[in-house]
This record gives C-alpha cells, sequence and structure tokens, in this order.
C-alpha cells in the first residue's frame, strides 16, 4: 500500500508537470551529441523527465536485486555453518559412547 501511494504522487507530478508544460509552446533548438533538433519545450522535458525517472528505477532495481542476492546467499551460508557445527557434536557423542535414544540419553561404558 505504501508503495502505492508513493507510485501514484510521483505519477501525480508527473501529470502536473507535462499539463504546466504543455501550456508553454516554445520551439528550441536541442543539441545533442551527433545532431541537433527543434522540439516543443514541454514535450523535451516530459521526456528526458521520464527518461531520467525510469533510468533511475533501473539503477535502484539493480542494488536492490544486487543486495536481495547477496543476503540470499548469506542466508544459505549460515544455515551451512549451522548444520556443519550440528554434525561434529553428534559424532563426538557417538565416538565417547553416548546414545540418543529420543528423550533421554543413554551413556554406556566401553570396558
Amino acid at each position: 500500500m505504501k508503495y502505492f501511494l508513493i507510485f501514484l504522487l510521483i505519477l501525480a507530478l508527473f501529470v502536473i508537470s507535462v499539463t504546466l508544460g504543455a501550456r508553454n509552446d516554445q520551439v528550441i533548438t536541442f543539441n545533442y551529441l551527433l545532431a541537433q533538433g527543434n522540439y516543443r519545450l514541454s514535450t523535451l522535458l516530459a521526456v528526458l523527465f521520464s527518461a531520467g525517472f525510469s533510468f533511475g528505477w533501473i539503477i535502484c532495481g539493480l542494488f536492490y536485486l544486487r543486495a536481495r542476492l547477496a543476503l540470499a546467499r548469506a542466508e544459505r551460508k549460515i544455515k551451512r555453518l549451522e548444520l556443519q557445527s550440528e554434525r561434529p557434536a553428534d559424532n563426538s557423542r557417538l565416538r565417547s559412547g553416548e546414545e540418543n535414544t529420543g528423550e533421554t540419553t543413554v551413556i554406556t561404558r566401553n570396558s
């Protein structure tokens, strides 16, 4: 619900900016890397805002994905280490003559 409200707020800001930009009918010359073009100011602002917004979400999404993958790897490593730490304890009990029969532990003596 929180993310939906944030999305609606951003969408409202975008609509307001496009609406205000639509009243500005100036044609400007936009010089980019290899060429130039004549565009209405409102169209140029809307396109560049959308491109920047999308690019920002993609970058944030990649960082979020990387953090989630690192967390998953760390959780798997913790689980593996916990299993490894339990196994030697079980083996040492069996070597010393202890048997686990459920609720009670029976200790036998080796003669």
